[in-house]
């Protein structure tokens, strides 16, 4: 008979390289990578903005922000990271930019302050984060990545999520006040002349978000808002409900801006990717019947990023513009605004 030690030797020589993987449930993977593409989509927001409306240093400002959140994410990507990494990366970016509706650029609510929420997914193991209500949060997607690997939970909300914020020594925290911009108080001022007047206002855009595919074949959702400008009574938008702003699974992600509410209702990231899974959409068919048909039927609109499994990439809008960039698994990349373009 072998000594034991011999024969666990010859076992460890023997066994798959896949029998040492991480447990069910991580988002580190050990096993040899399934595929060497990865992908990454991003967007700064859907809505309106006239084409007049930004002048020259503006829309470069744009693009360069743009850019920064693609190489975030990327760099991540391209080093063998996680999906759930990367999109977290390229959010945070743009949440400290003053030029998207989140983080530093969040909008103002009805009384002068900023509510925050966010909200990440992991397709492969279908966990999910989300915050809302937040005020002292600097990076909201930071936080609802906490509620997903630290608490049992899957949604915090108010004080309570700010709460366990303080459990938090990593979460980097800031007054109300610092998430105050020019910018966002004429939209607010700008809003509530128009509700006075009884005119219909288009405070409800903004948002961003990210969807990456890594080396795993895994796929992330990251989505993060200050929500809609004047909201009132802790009003919360689709932003932080799994299904309606934010949607992963093992085949397809999505991260949604527009009317929330509309999301909402509508399920809007859930479907997109219930469509490839139960009907055999293709990636590009689901995005577009959900935004351009579903959303504006039921009286809303906005736009959505999807990715699918084997690195297709959507990003329909119907409300005249979407900041938005991408880079696919060749390598091709860009960043647009009004334009259609892939």
């Amino acid at each position: 008979m072998r000594p034991l030690p011999l024969l666990l030797a010859l076992v460890a020589m023997t066994t798959p390289a896949h029998a040492h993987a991480a447990a069910p449930g991580s988002d580190s993977d050990a096993q040899a990578p399934r595929t060497t593409r990865t992908a990454l989509v991003i967007h700064g927001g859907a809505g309106f903005v006239p084409k007049d409306a930004l002048s020259d240093a503006d829309v470069r400002d744009v693009h360069a922000t743009l850019n920064r959140a693609l190489d975030a994410g990327h760099a991540i990507l391209a080093d063998g990271g996680t999906a759930l990494d990367a999109v977290e990366a390229a959010v945070v970016v743009l949440e400290e930019s003053p030029r998207f509706n989140a983080g530093k650029g969040a909008v103002f609510n009805a009384e002068g302050g900023h509510d925050l929420d966010a909200a990440v997914m992991s397709g492969h193991t279908r966990r999910a984060g989300a915050v809302a209500g937040l005020t002292t949060v600097r990076n909201p997607v930071r936080l609802a990545r906490a509620v997903m690997e630290h608490t049992p939970h899957v949604f915090l909300a108010g004080q309570g999520a700010e709460g366990f914020a303080d459990t938090r020594p990593d979460i980097a925290r800031v007054p109300n006040s610092w998430f105050d911009t020019d910018g966002r108080l004429r939209a607010l001022e700008q809003a509530q002349r128009k509700a006075v007047l009884g005119e219909a206002s288009d405070a409800y855009f903004g948002t961003v978000g990210a969807v990456a595919l890594d080396v795993h074949g895994h796929i992330a959702a990251a989505t993060s808002t200050g929500g809609m400008t004047n909201k009132k009574w802790g009003r919360v938008g689709d932003v932080p409900v799994i299904g309606a702003g934010t949607w992963a699974d093992a085949r397809c992600g999505v991260s949604g801006t527009g009317w929330g509410e509309f999301y909402i209702r509508n399920a809007v990231a859930h479907d997109i990717c219930a469509r490839v899974a139960y009907r055999g959409d293709s990636l590009a068919q689901a995005a577009d019947a959900v935004v351009n048909r579903i959303v504006p039927e039921a009286g809303g609109d906005g736009g959505a990023i999807a990715l699918d499994v084997d690195g297709n990439i959507a990003m329909p809008f119907n409300s005249g513009s979407m900041f938005r960039g991408w880079i696919h698994p060749d390598g091709r990349r860009g960043t647009a605004i009004h334009e259609d373009a892939e």
